[in-house]
């Protein structure tokens, strides 16, 4: 099977294409390399530098390869710039999908997975969180992605396409040769090991009187080894799970202070932490029910104890300090 990965030289995408080749499957990797690594993709696929703002070039990728299914995973992703620069969201994450899903429509192709995010939730009222829960996302970014499930639900009755949406919670973790390597790094597990390798001072933690055990916000960190299996089960079901939402995460929170303390204990190293004020929009809690996903694939996570996922991420960084070669020079 010939599987389209587009956002492919980016952290999940990446690990997803390693994943399908893996299991003997052809991957064309595409990718614009704004925030993305063209080292990060695999040397087993086929690269292509597009921008899903290209029509032509979309068109192209899909004249030129004999394409079965497509896994959507380009994206911008920072969640507090979409809301200082809403635009770039809706530009690249709607109408860029768009044009995907037009380019998937005159060359029949009916098989689409989607990576979509808890954000599309909001604040919960109910945790863990289940599928049916209502969609309230609080920033551009969840928006985003939640216009772009109603839009394949469109899609699938005008074309008939057949989708499958996954929105994963924490992703962490790395493969053996893969990792995390965002150029401006926002999410805690990174940050964390950076400070362990004394590339940053402290880790900020953002709030310590939210009504959790420790005072500091709780997440639900899923592998991103067991994020890849869920989109490969779901396309392997795709003709029974079309239209279908599931959660991908592990149904287990930790909180900063508990993901610190862990981080020390792998490392070795002492993690200065400097507590601060609250963030606006910061959930206190944010779990995933998982029970949707097991019941209908069969899929449990395998490697997301927190001390695996960390171990991971450490393994990885201590081989690729500076991270990906074409961004020695760019972490902030």
């Amino acid at each position: 099977m010939n599987i389209l990965v587009t956002g492919a030289a980016g952290y999940v995408g990446s690990i997803c294409a390693e994943v399908l080749l893996a299991r003997g499957m052809r991957v064309i990797a595409m990718d614009s390399l704004v925030e993305g690594h063209r080292p990060a993709v695999s040397p087993g696929a086929t690269f292509l530098q597009v921008d899903l703002a290209n029509r032509p070039q979309l068109d192209n990728v899909f004249s030129q390869h004999k394409i079965d299914a497509v896994m959507h995973f380009a994206a911008e992703a920072l969640v507090a710039k979409s809301v200082s620069e809403p635009s770039i969201f809706y530009a690249t994450n709607v109408a860029g999908g768009v044009n995907l899903l037009d380019a998937v429509t005159r060359h029949g192709v009916k098989k689409f997975v989607f990576s979509s995010t808890a954000a599309t939730y909001g604040e919960p009222e109910i945790v863990p969180i289940p599928e049916d829960h209502r969609k309230a996302p609080i920033n551009p970014y969840g928006k985003s992605k939640l216009v772009f499930e109603q839009i394949l639900a469109d899609y699938r009755a005008y074309t008939g396409l057949q989708y499958a949406v996954l929105r994963y919670f924490n992703a962490a973790g790395a493969s053996k040769e893969l990792g995390e390597n965002h150029r401006i790094e926002t999410h805690l597990i990174p940050r964390v090991l950076d400070a362990a390798a004394g590339n940053l001072p402290h880790v900020d933690v953002f709030g310590t009187d939210y009504p959790t055990p420790d005072g500091t916000c709780v997440r639900d960190y899923i592998h991103v080894l067991d994020i890849a299996d869920s989109h490969v089960r779901a396309l392997e079901a795709i003709d029974r799970v079309s239209g279908e939402a599931f959660n991908v995460g592990n149904s287990r929170g930790y909180s900063i202070l508990e993901v610190i303390d862990a981080a020390e204990r792998i490392t070795g190293r002492k993690i200065p932490r400097k507590l601060g004020p609250r963030r606006p929009g910061d959930p206190a809690v944010l779990i995933a029910s998982k029970e949707k996903l097991k019941k209908a694939l069969g899929w449990e996570a395998s490697h997301s104890s927190l001390e695996e996922i960390i171990q991971s991420a450490w393994a990885w960084k201590q081989k690729h300090p500076h991270g990906y070669a074409d961004n020695a020079t760019a972490r902030v």
